[in-house]
């Protein structure tokens, strides 16, 4: 009996030792936070907000992140998921001061089990879509606060109406998800404050891949396409933040906006952005101040923080005024022009050239000297007009020039050939081997391709890691000559960071007139061959409309 009872005290002290472990903050810990989001950190908004949401932490305040992964996963699978792992941790850790969730997801999930989970814990959210919810439960609740999110799609109309006047088709991408259904209820919301306008929407959710490139392309000058979530095509193709701003960049023609922060370097316009960092930033601040001491009913809820982000890249490409942007607007991918560049030195310069027009005035103006200016002047011209045709990392002509020569040979009627050369796995060697490499694998695929030029053979860079050539002739034989060739680019191996790598290519191949009646039609049908090939093994050629052959 004794030893019974002696065993029940050593037991109970165990059990009391580990409890105390338990509820002992770790020296310097000044107050706990547990982080939900909605999505996964890989997302971009995702590591965006957290980036600034750490950086509102005051120091010591130590953060438990979970990831519901609702871009991959079934909504009602994520909570579940989170729901498990959640009941079992909060009976082994210390309770958390602060619960902070991004996005709707995880909001929605943290009223659902608030009363089982999180019980008298203040809640900061951020990045919420449904503003209008996350208002009301703050007004009700005084353990309730954070920030908004609101998409300024009318600010981003106006901004739309103001650089392009002509503009009277309004397009957003979107998809079934909740972000989605939010936002499309938003978008359509504002439509009677532009009745001049024809509002209208491509569902991802609804379009095969082949389908939705389709309905990207359709889209002409009248038309400002509005990018505000695409995860996932009715093919089951999942896309990544960074593949749905290169799909867009690759089928459009015309400028796409978008309304966060995020991939508008890459190729889109942007607009009126909310700052994914900037709200991060105010909910670590909220955070801070509330493990301080302050009542969560003493912080108001926080407006979007947005600002006018552009790519001035983007601007100069489609022709639109740069003087027309409000005056606060941040300019990314910033052209760096003459005046900037030279600014230091051209008052001596410009104090030289005055000196030298009284002296040549009073000297009559040497005549040999002012026909050696004016051949400068046409050469500075002429590098100038170079530099506007050709691919700055490659060297080869670029997407601009091939469409003016596309243009000018459909046009005159010459039947030509059209060859779609796509690097087979490429996003493997930049995340492999880094982004150096990758552009080392794009250089050598470029001199490869240069070398087979001629007079009716032309090489160009089309977009990321996709080559394009036009071969001014629709003979058979001369066709498939082309096409072995352009498979041999990828026969030897490749040197990359000094080693020998394989890199192989997919290739599709169109013909005008026989395949296509367009400029547009005939790059769509051999970018559908490529596809063809993409899917059938890669690494050889095929004809548009053609089975694919044993190459």
């Amino acid at each position: 009996m004794k030893k019974t009872y002696g065993v029940w005290i050593f037991l109970m002290g165990i059990f009391l030792f580990f409890g105390a472990c338990l509820s002992t903050r770790a020296e310097g810990e000044r107050g706990r936070v547990l982080f939900i989001s909605s999505y996964s950190y890989g997302w971009d908004t995702v590591q965006l907000q957290i980036e600034g949401f750490v950086e509102g932490l005051a120091p010591g305040i130590a953060v438990d992140y979970e990831f519901m992964d609702t871009k991959r996963l079934d909504l009602e699978e994520a909570e579940r998921l989170l729901y498990d792992r959640l009941k079992y941790s909060l009976t082994v850790v210390e309770s958390y001061d602060v619960v902070v969730v991004g996005d709707d997801a995880a909001l929605n999930f943290a009223m659902d089990y608030r009363e089982e989970l999180f019980e008298g814990i203040p809640i900061v959210f951020e990045g919420i879509n449904n503003v209008a919810y996350a208002r009301e439960l703050a007004e009700r609740d005084p353990l309730i606060t954070g920030v908004v999110e609101e998409l300024s799609l009318e600010k981003n109309i106006e901004l739309a109406l103001l650089l392009k006047p002509d503009t009277s088709k309004v397009i957003a991408i979107l998809d079934d998800s909740l972000t989605g259904q939010a936002e499309r209820e938003n978008f359509y919301g504002i439509q009677e404050q532009f009745p001049d306008l024809n509002f209208g929407e491509v569902n991802v959710s609804e379009c095969t891949t082949t389908d939705l490139r389709s309905r990207l392309w359709q889209w002409g000058e009248d038309t400002v396409l509005f990018f505000i979530i695409m995860t996932e095509d009715a093919s089951g193709n999942f896309y990544t933040d960074r593949e749905a701003v290169q799909t867009l960049v690759k089928y459009t023609k015309v400028p796409v906006i978008r309304m966060v922060d995020s991939r508008i370097e890459e190729g889109l316009l942007g607009g009126y952005v909310v700052s994914m960092k900037g709200s991060g930033l105010l909910a670590g601040q909220m955070a801070t101040r509330i493990i301080a001491g302050v009542p969560p009913v003493d912080i108001p809820v926080a407006d979007s923080p947005n600002v006018y982000y552009i790519n001035e890249e983007i601007m100069r490409a489609y022709g639109l005024d740069l003087d027309r942007l409000p005056g606060d607007a941040v300019l990314i991918n910033h052209r760096v022009t003459f005046f900037e560049k030279y600014e230091n030195v051209i008052l001596p310069v410009v104090i030289f050239g005055v000196s030298m027009a009284v002296i040549l005035a009073i000297v009559l103006y040497d005549n040999l000297h002012r026909r050696k200016l004016l051949s400068e002047l046409e050469g500075t011209r002429t590098i100038l007009e170079s530099a506007s045709q050709h691919d700055f990392l490659t060297g080869i002509h670029n997407r601009s020039k091939f469409m003016e020569d596309l243009t000018q040979a459909i046009e005159k009627e010459i039947p030509c050939t059209v060859l779609m050369l796509d690097i087979d796995d490429f996003k493997n060697i930049n995340d492999v081997y880094g982004h150096a490499a990758g552009d080392e694998a794009l250089k050598q695929v470029a001199e490869r391709m240069k070398a087979m030029q001629s007079q009716i053979l032309t090489p160009y860079r089309y977009a990321g890691d996709e080559f394009i050539m036009i071969l001014l002739s629709s003979q058979g034989k001369l066709i498939e000559k082309t096409a072995y060739g352009c498979r041999q680019v990828f026969a030897n191996a490749f040197t990359i960071q000094g080693a020998k790598r394989k890199v192989t290519g997919s290739i599709g191949v169109a013909t005008y007139p026989k395949d296509a009646a367009t400029v547009e039609q005939l790059i769509m049908c051999a970018d559908e061959a490529m596809y063809q090939v993409k899917k059938s093994g890669k690494n050889k050629f095929a004809y548009y409309g053609q089975e694919l052959e044993d190459t």
